[in-house]
């Protein structure tokens, strides 16, 4: 039972100090997310600004694996050289161990101080502050979660099955270490099992060598999470998390034999054996920084030799990126970025179907059930983006701009619906029947199409500048596309009493185009909406008053 005590007070201590560090990172991310990631892609002219960037962002974030990752997403959009990135990763390697030798300086007495402050700041209503309040109180938490070790650890001096298990360890290095990988690949922290290390070193249980190689295999298996995070990522990505996972593995394997050396070493150092976990982190980290650096330029070429390109698949987002989600007006910008690029494929689909009703071809109709799979994927994505985005709490403004991004991807997910549905079955019909449509039925279609085709142009244009000129014409172009439809569709009955063959073997299907480019055009005249809704010149209905 009381083995059991201490095993759930042990795991609480680490749960909490995991919960400490997630409190932290978002609490960064909420206040200074967007100045970080600005910094973190334009402070890589230099090798010394790379590294410097990738230490700061660590020692903010307290992740290196939210740096590699934020990293990786910069070298995907050719903002940071792939060279660069290595040594960003090299600093934010050394970060971590930094941070790790600050919280174990004894300064657990300031949680409770901390917390108080985080909580004050996080009452406040700017998010700023509210970040700044979370991250307090997160590292109030990892301070707290160290006395909490330090009480856990203690009764496990006296325990024979601990000892035995230590024993075996101390027998068999390579298998310490990748136990302690495992560790911090499970806990996507290599921090987290350092100072877990630096309490069983605290309480005498483990050898100074032992404690080396502890400390190495957190390092390699905190090189893991990203790697496994950038697996279904961008190939230029993946180059990235591969490398600093070489990195870190062959300094490793170089450093496992030498480990009783350096435990000698470190010792002899003025800091203290029982601070030798971090210690020896903060080491390994300078030092296989000092080594890699040079060679930075060769991983990254190697990287790409071994990870080579792949053809992407056109159906993935472009620019929605998890790491924006913290920054509402930067996550809003990208999305709107993806819908934009939404429109693009449904004026390909119209134009395809256009063609192919002029010129009879129905090659042009071939790649219209594909770009029509690639818009609802999208579709699909930048609501599921949008709705992580409405977790964060966002402003009245970011709220109203969100719902407004998704009304237009989803009505540009209708418009390919009606066009593939629709549009192409009829065009279809026509050109493997071979019917013909009469001169002045031919040319009404092709006018609507063309004007379909402008109108969604200029909605495009409405979505991204809220124009309240072009809004206005939009919506009188609806009337114009209305009156279009009703002609179109009154000149097609006079002909078919006069008994035109042509109109007769069309009728239906002069119909149901008509009435499928009139639904595509309310779909487009959607997009003014909201902006003609926020001056109030908007009514619910249609229908005159009848005066009573």
């Amino acid at each position: 039972m009381d083995s059991m005590i201490i095993m759930i007070n042990l795991f609480g201590a680490v749960a909490l100090l995991l919960f400490g560090l997630a409190q932290v990172k978002d609490g960064v991310s909420r206040a200074f997310g967007a100045r970080l990631r600005t910094g973190l892609a334009t402070g890589t002219r230099g090798g010394l600004r790379s590294f410097l960037s990738g230490l700061v962002a660590t020692i903010a974030l307290q992740s290196s694996t939210a740096t590699a990752l934020m990293t990786a997403s910069f070298v995907e959009r050719d903002l940071i050289r792939p060279r660069m990135a290595q040594i960003i990763l090299l600093g934010a390697n050394v970060g971590t161990a930094i941070t790790a030798w600050i919280v174990a300086t004894g300064i657990e007495w300031l949680s409770p101080l901390l917390i108080l402050s985080g909580i004050v700041l996080y009452r406040g209503r700017s998010s700023t502050r509210q970040g700044g309040g979370a991250a307090l109180i997160g590292i109030g938490l990892m301070l707290l979660s160290l006395n909490l070790l330090s009480l856990a650890t203690e009764p496990m001096r006296a325990s024979p099955a601990l000892a035995a298990f230590i024993s075996l360890l101390d027998g068999a290095l390579p298998v310490a270490l990748l136990f302690s990988a495992a560790l911090a690949f499970v806990s996507s922290s290599s921090l987290a099992v350092v100072v877990l290390i630096l309490s069983l070193a605290s309480a005498g249980l483990i050898s100074a060598e032992l404690v080396i190689v502890l400390v190495l295999g957190a390092n390699l298996g905190g090189a893991i999470p990203p790697v496994v995070a950038t697996m279904s990522g961008p190939v230029s990505a993946r180059r990235v998390t591969f490398g600093n996972l070489a990195v870190r593995t062959l300094g490793c394997i170089i450093a496992l034999p030498l480990a009783g050396y350096g435990a000698e070493f470190i010792q002899m150092l003025p800091f203290g054996p029982s601070k030798l976990p971090v210690d020896a982190h903060l080491l390994f980290n300078v030092l296989l920084a000092a080594l890699a650096w040079p060679f930075s330029r060769p991983l990254a070429t190697l990287m790409t030799r071994l990870v080579p390109d792949q053809a992407e698949p056109d159906t993935a987002p472009k620019y929605l990126d998890a790491h924006e989600l913290s920054t509402p007006v930067i996550a809003l910008t990208s999305a709107t970025r993806e819908v934009l690029g939404i429109g693009d494929l449904i004026e390909r689909m119209l134009i395809r179907v256009s063609e192919a009703f002029e010129g009879n071809d129905s090659s042009k109709l071939s790649e219209i059930a594909t770009l029509e799979e690639r818009v609802d994927k999208l579709q699909q994505a930048v609501k599921v983006y949008l709705s992580k985005l409405g977790r964060e709490g966002l402003s009245d403004e970011n709220a109203r701009r969100s719902i407004v991004v998704i009304d237009y991807a989803i009505n540009l997910e209708h418009m390919g619906d009606i066009i593939e549905k629709g549009l192409l079955e009829q065009v279809s019909k026509k050109i493997s029947l071979g019917l013909r449509f009469s001169d002045d039925g031919h040319q009404e279609l092709r006018k609507l199409f063309d004007l379909t085709i402008d109108n969604l142009r200029v909605a495009q244009t409405i979505f991204v500048t809220r124009d309240f000129n072009l809004a206005r014409q939009m919506m009188e172009t609806k009337v114009e596309v209305r009156r279009m439809e009703k002609q179109s569709a009154e000149h097609h009955l006079e002909r078919l009493r006069d008994g035109r063959a042509d109109s007769l073997q069309t009728s239906s299907l002069h119909l149901d185009m008509l009435r499928d480019l009139k639904r595509i055009n309310a779909h487009i005249v959607s997009v003014a909406h909201p902006i003609l809704d926020e001056s109030g010149l908007l009514i619910e209905s249609r229908v005159r008053a009848v005066a009573e």
